[in-house]
């Protein structure tokens, strides 16, 4: 029996050793019902033996995993019956079949009749923007394309969690958007839970609800985006200026207020300063001693890309043992 209130995965005490080298090392998280989540990671971070102990490709050395409240362990037939998965380096897709064959066949090996889901499959192609392209074998595809079918087999059924490990790979901007629009859709609509993991930081921060954050083998994070990027918000301003500035001005302004980003721009010099509370005046009163002419000042906010670096960074010189929670 599954609970309707239970999560779509749930991760308890996972760990994974090889020759006594810890990968995983006690991870535990819930995946709640119709949400999109990102799980991020440097290299070496332990996400991908995280995913593949999930998905029962990897067998852990200890821990639970559940799936839909079903225990993976005692009935991983029934708990994978809610599983889809698309994973990088191994596409699954045949390329000599077309791609709507390509998604009826995989429904039909999940079990199902692909023509009792014909207009399931019509809505997915015309999503994933293939509804031209349906019969044309995958083999004259774009590599974009290809990854656009890999998604479309791996919700070819009603699945109740999907696994995408770098979903916009290959594709162009305006593809990348279509994508991550209609992955929103299907979260939104059809309460399909998804899990990403990426490296593209703007897909990550706009498909995604959550953010869990692995480094060396730990969850270091576990937060909403939003509240994930405030934990890292300082006020950062960008001025600009006429003129160069002085070797012995900027000396002042890097010791003083760690000013940093600096360009050349036309007539003028322009630099990041992330001051303390009331520090900015103390950065103005430097610069107009100097006889240095401000033009402009202009505030910037963190992206999930600075707060996910800042954090691998502190969480690297700490040992990585940094732990982050609102």
């Amino acid at each position: 029996m599954t609970s309707g209130r239970s999560p779509a995965v749930s991760v308890r005490n996972l760990t994974k050793t090889y020759d006594d080298v810890p990968v995983l090392d006690g991870v535990s998280f819930d995946v709640e019902r119709g949400s999109v989540v990102g799980l991020l990671g440097p290299n070496g971070a332990g996400k991908t033996t995280c995913i593949h102990s999930i998905l029962g490709l990897v067998r852990p050395t200890s821990g639970s995993v559940r799936v839909a409240g079903i225990d993976v362990a005692e009935s991983p037939r029934a708990a994978y019956e809610h599983v889809g998965a698309t994973l990088e380096g191994a596409r699954n897709v045949y390329w000599r079949l077309t791609v709507r064959e390509n998604v009826e066949f995989f429904a039909h090996l999940a079990g199902h009749d692909p023509a009792e889901l014909r207009e399931r499959h019509d809505r997915l192609l015309e999503g994933f923007g293939l509804a031209d392209r349906a019969d044309e074998l995958v083999n004259d595809l774009s590599r974009g394309m290809k990854g656009k079918v890999a998604l479309a087999c791996t919700l070819s059924r009603d699945v109740d969690v999907a696994f995408l490990d770098e979903p916009t790979l290959g594709l162009d901007v305006e593809s990348s958007l279509e994508l991550r629009r209609e992955l929103r859709r299907l979260a939104e609509r059809e309460s399909i839970t998804v899990v990403v993991s990426s490296h593209d930081m703007d897909v990550i921060e706009d498909l995604c609800d959550r953010v869990v954050v692995l480094n060396d083998g730990r969850i270091v994070a576990d937060e909403d985006v939003e509240a994930f990027v405030s934990l890292f918000e300082g006020r950062t301003y960008r001025i600009a200026v006429e003129g160069r500035i002085p070797e012995s001005a900027k000396a002042r302004l890097v010791e003083s207020f760690d000013a940093s980003e600096w360009s050349s721009v036309p007539d003028g010099t322009r630099f990041d300063v992330t001051p303390a509370d009331g520090e900015l005046n103390a950065v103005l009163v430097e610069l107009v001693e100097a006889g240095i002419p401000v033009r402009s000042i202009e505030t910037t906010d963190p992206t999930l890309e600075d707060a996910f670096v800042a954090l691998v960074e502190d969480g690297e010189t700490a040992g990585g043992t940094t732990e982050v929670s609102a």
